[in-house]
């Protein structure tokens, strides 16, 4: 167990602690009733509270917040949200930028949350705690589909659906449920998927390269061929190839956000991997 853990990506690590606290929550709660003590050890400590003056007291809760669920369904859906857009995500980025984006998600939600318990009037003067991994992977899947908005994700028995109305989707319906209930949550739904949005934008707008299979974007891979093969070919026949090459990248990369790495053929997925190589 412990090596699947250490050899599993940064998906799985962050279901299986997630899965693990949660187990640890059920068995506090329960003795919790047992011993007749209303409140859940494990929420108290490590729910993210309305006010700010809680933060103040318990500053680790703008993180942990993210790895309580309440009850089974919650988690349920999180994890599964979590596994598809997540593995995803690592096809286009790195380990490191997942944790970016899912962290900055928590904590932008969180924040969120606070401020709508502190100057929404329908929230002013009521309680509540804000649990669950929704925010960070609203982040992820905002992010994503910031980034590819027509990949199209295969659903049995409905067919094939594009992340950008996957996105849609899911914000109306925290739009919608906000009048039902938990309106603090769902608004912290809402800004984790704004923050994966902007940290996209503003990569894409800077010309940062978003990786695939270790092939970067066409503005920062054409810069470093200018720069390395002018001094070591002045005929600039080795940079016309590497040239020619980066333009069935391109192509291949276009083709990838139009309708998915499953559309190109076997001999584009083979130059694929032999370039990721090099």
């Amino acid at each position: 167990m412990q090596q699947q853990f250490l050899n599993a990506n940064v998906v799985y690590r962050i279901m299986y602690i997630t899965l693990a606290i949660f187990l640890i929550s059920l068995i506090i709660n329960t003795f919790s009733f047992f011993l007749n003590k209303p409140s859940n050890l494990i929420f108290d400590w490590f729910a993210l509270g309305p006010d700010f003056s809680s933060l103040l007291h318990k500053p680790w809760t703008l993180i942990t917040y993210g790895f309580l669920h309440d009850g089974f369904l919650h988690i349920l859906f999180n994890l599964v949200m979590l596994f598809y857009f997540g593995t995803l995500f690592l096809d286009y980025f790195s380990e490191k930028q997942f944790i970016y984006y899912y962290f900055a998600g928590i904590v932008t939600g969180g924040l969120i949350f606070q401020l709508s318990y502190s100057f929404l009037p329908a929230l002013k003067n009521t309680n509540s705690l804000l649990v669950g991994a929704s925010a960070g992977v609203m982040s992820i899947l905002a992010g994503l589909a910031t980034l590819l908005p027509n990949y199209a994700l295969r659903f049995q028995f409905i067919g094939f659906i594009k992340l950008k109305y996957i996105l849609f989707f899911v914000l109306i319906l925290d739009l919608l449920q906000m009048p039902m209930g938990n309106a603090g949550g769902h608004l912290a739904h809402l800004g984790g998927a704004l923050i994966g949005f902007l940290i996209t934008l503003n990569s894409v707008s800077k010309g940062i390269s978003l990786p695939k299979n270790g092939i970067h974007s066409k503005k920062a891979k054409s810069k470093n061929l200018r720069t390395v093969h002018k001094k070591e070919n002045p005929s600039g026949f080795v940079a016309q190839i590497k040239n020619e090459e980066q333009k069935k990248i391109d192509a291949i990369l276009d083709k990838i956000s139009k309708s998915g790495y499953d559309a190109l053929s076997a001999e584009e997925k083979q130059f694929l991997f032999d370039t990721g190589k090099k």
